[in-house]
């Protein structure tokens, strides 16, 4: 594999949304990427695997909450400690990425990254990874721009980000590669039915760029945040991160990585479509069981939610 290729599993969100469905599965109220949702594994185990077969172990960071850490030690216990960041809070996604970034600065300062949610699912796993490759292959022959994976839409849904883009002159490593004429985050049901009768994309929060790409973008649009986390070491262990960040997240508010730099500086950002792989967001209990649906994996507690959910109509 590339030595200079890392990724970064993002494994810190609460999965609120999901709650009512996950206390089916598990005894406690886990967040869903601790889950065993589809098949027998939970959806970090199934994002680690599918990582794997892009960038090295070795090379792969994970995002985590302090308060998390009796569902993931045991799941992580052979990750190296130095391969974990621990967030002492949760403070949106941006604080997150920003973190991971400046640990992967310091280890390797011309690495080309990708970030990836660990509650994805892919029903075409093998065309999902060789957009991946294809994006990180434009990045290694110069694209300077961070790269977006999107999907294309199906439906005019609310709670996902929606890419426009426009064509662009590019190499013919990057020949994929699309220029973002305009990013929308959540947009409500009338501007979402607009965009989708327009063919725009969704946004799968899968990201590929070199660290500086990010960094700098980062620096451009939050230049406060920025300077708050670059004068963290980011050398120790987890436990010595997660001491050194304690002050600065609990001084901070959350901030969400698409609002604050996707949508205000759609120029800097390119997007690969990654075509009919089969892309879903398992964040809402009604995506969950139409994956299920198209798969012969519907686990025992399927039948359970139905009659959950046919029992709270009835009584309305």
């Amino acid at each position: 594999m590339n030595q200079q290729r890392w990724s970064v599993i993002l494994a810190g969100g609460e999965g609120a949304r999901l709650r009512p469905l996950t206390r089916f599965v598990a005894p406690d109220d886990r967040p869903k990427q601790f889950c065993a949702l589809i098949g027998e594994k939970s959806l970090l185990a199934h994002t680690r695997q599918r990582v794997a077969r892009i960038v090295s172990q070795q090379q792969t960071l994970f995002v985590l909450v302090k308060s998390h850490e009796r569902f993931y030690s045991s799941e992580l216990e052979d990750v190296q400690r130095n391969r974990l960041v621990v967030q002492p809070v949760g403070r949106g996604t941006l604080p997150a990425i920003l973190c991971s970034l400046l640990k992967i600065d310091r280890l390797d300062p011309s690495a080309a990254v990708a970030f990836f949610p660990a509650d994805h699912h892919y029903s075409d796993e093998c065309n999902f990874i060789a957009g991946v490759d294809l994006a990180f292959e434009a990045v290694e022959s110069g694209e300077e721009t961070v790269i977006l994976l999107g999907a294309p839409a199906t439906y005019a849904e609310t709670e996902y980000g929606w890419i426009e883009v426009e064509a662009s002159v590019s190499t013919d490593v990057a020949a994929g590669i699309l220029r973002v004429r305009r990013f929308w985050e959540k947009p409500a049901p009338p501007l979402a039915a607009e965009l989708f009768e327009k063919g725009c994309f969704w946004n799968t929060f899968v990201m590929v760029g070199r660290v500086r790409a990010f960094l700098d973008l980062i620096q451009s649009c939050e230049a406060e945040l920025y300077d708050v986390f670059a004068k963290v070491d980011f050398e120790g262990d987890a436990s010595a991160d997660a001491d050194a960040l304690r002050p600065m997240f609990h001084a901070i508010q959350p901030v969400d990585l698409s609002t604050a730099l996707l949508a205000r500086a759609p120029e800097r950002l390119g997007v690969l479509c990654l075509g009919q792989v089969g892309w879903s967001d398992l964040g809402h209990p009604d995506r969950l069981i139409a994956v299920l649906s198209r798969t012969d994996q519907g686990n025992k507690w399927v039948a359970l939610w139905h009659r959950h959910v046919a029992s709270r109509a009835s009584h309305g």
